[in-house]
């Protein structure tokens, strides 16, 4: 599986990993311990798999959640909650991949904990930085997403174009259509 990254942060994007919250049924991207594992990779904090159990994801699951009630408090001014605040500043205290220089060139490799202290120190960053406030959720009311809107005139109402974006401007054509249709066979019956 190809794991979305369109937050601008990781601190945005593992909390991402639930998708839909505003849904019945959200769909969990990170449903197993070599997902998880995946999503390490392909978020560039190591280049090889990190042996994952059950036990790795449940911790994991808890620091995204974490992350999120975090997020969600910053962006509207509200206090932090104190066990999720804990939570990231325990994560946050631990030690991070280290980088190592190969004959093949840059190579990291990191343990669950590692992995996850990583994403922490990127929150602590992140929620303490001046992006903040260009800090947007997705403005398809199904995604979840929180994103940094970095764009020209702070305009970008999408976490990425594909899905949300076409899903939005297709309903919207869509709509203008059958309005039209609807306007023509009006003008017709009188």
């Amino acid at each position: 599986m190809r794991h979305p990254f369109p937050g601008g942060t990781l601190a945005l994007d593992f909390p991402g990993t639930l998708r839909y919250r505003h849904r019945s049924e959200p769909r969990e991207d990170l449903g197993s311990p070599e997902r998880l594992s995946e999503w390490f990779q392909q978020a560039g904090i190591t280049q090889d798999e990190i042996p994952c159990g059950p036990a790795d994801l449940a911790e994991a699951v808890e620091l995204r959640e974490a992350v999120y009630q975090l997020v969600l408090a910053r962006m509207s001014d509200k206090a932090y909650d104190q066990d999720a605040l804990a939570r990231v500043n325990e994560y946050a205290r631990k030690p991070t991949p280290v980088p190592q220089l190969t004959a093949d060139g840059r190579q990291v490799q990191a343990t669950v904990e590692q992995a996850l202290a990583s994403v922490a120190r990127e929150t602590v960053m992140a929620l303490s930085g001046p992006d903040v406030s260009l800090f947007k959720e997705c403005s398809n009311p199904e995604c979840s997403q929180i994103f940094i809107d970095r764009s020209r005139g702070a305009r970008r109402e999408w976490c990425a174009m594909d899905p949300c974006g076409n899903k939005i401007k297709a309903a919207a054509y869509r709509a203008r259509k059958r309005a039209g249709e609807r306007m023509a066979v009006a003008g017709r019956s009188r």
